[in-house]
């Protein structure tokens, strides 16, 4: 799981801004549930399958704006 999310912290910003598109947008999801189950964290877990549920209209576009500003998604440093 670590592998998956260590890979993609990994990718040139080029990449990761165009898993940011919509319906591919999906990979942060993935990205933030296996983080969070990787490093044990309930909040985070909860909260990843929440943004996967609710935030697939507004999701991309903070995902989006946070890699262009700072090259990392919409979500909690760990």
């Amino acid at each position: 799981m670590l592998e998956f999310v260590k890979w993609m912290d990994d990718q040139p910003r080029i990449v990761k801004i165009l898993f940011c598109l919509p319906i591919i947008d999906i990979i942060w999801g993935v990205y933030r549930l296996l983080g969070a189950i990787g490093n044990k964290n309930t909040l985070h877990l909860v909260l990843a399958i929440i943004w996967i549920i609710l935030a697939g209209f507004i999701g991309w576009v903070l995902d989006l704006i946070c890699i262009i500003l700072t090259g990392h998604i919409f979500w909690f440093q760990e």
